[in-house]
């Protein structure tokens, strides 16, 4: 509450008369009040920052299918490097040389739109759309595996799947200089 000191001091004998100066003191108790109050209030009724997370759903090891045959041209493999790299190929591993390329929308989600054009123009069944297959190092990062599954997602990739590395592959990427 404000208060008004009208009190103006001694008495002076003699002298000008001069107007009583008021002093005011201004009490911020209730002030200090509304504003925890306020800062209560809006710690309480605002959200926390959401998880961002990605539907993934992985297969059950233990059951035993048979696998259908799939045309290789339909498959793309990408390896996961180091250093941001990633090596790209259609088909079979050593049947085609492998692309090296980095992430972002002129490196691999490029790739996957221009694949993914060319594997729809030449087969004329409908299901039959390209497989990507992320095959994630061991000099990767789990950065790296997030962003290629991002960036299937984005292209829309129907189907994806993230397997095993295998050695011929790991020594492709040896031989760029990306492992």
């Amino acid at each position: 509450m404000a208060e008004l000191d009208t009190s103006g001091g001694g008495k002076h004998k003699g002298g000008k008369v001069r107007s009583k100066k008021a002093s005011t003191r201004v009490d911020l108790t209730a002030m200090v009040d509304l504003a925890f109050l306020l800062i209560t209030f809006f710690m309480l009724t605002t959200t926390l920052a959401k998880k961002k997370e990605m539907d993934l759903a992985m297969p059950d090891n233990s059951v035993k299918t048979s696998q259908l045959p799939i045309a290789e041209t339909r498959t793309m493999t990408v390896l996961l490097g180091s250093h941001n790299k990633i090596e790209w190929y259609m088909g079979l591993p050593g049947k085609t040389p492998p692309t090296v390329d980095n992430y972002g929308k002129d490196g691999l989600r490029k790739a996957l739109i221009e694949n993914g054009k060319n594997v729809a123009a030449s087969h004329a069944a409908p299901d039959n759309f390209m497989i990507v297959l992320i095959k994630p190092s061991d000099k990767s990062t789990y950065e790296n595996l997030v962003t290629t599954l991002d960036e299937t997602n984005i292209t829309g990739v129907k189907s994806r799947a993230i397997v095993p590395i295998l050695p011929i592959e790991v020594e492709d990427l040896k031989k760029n200089n990306i492992y």
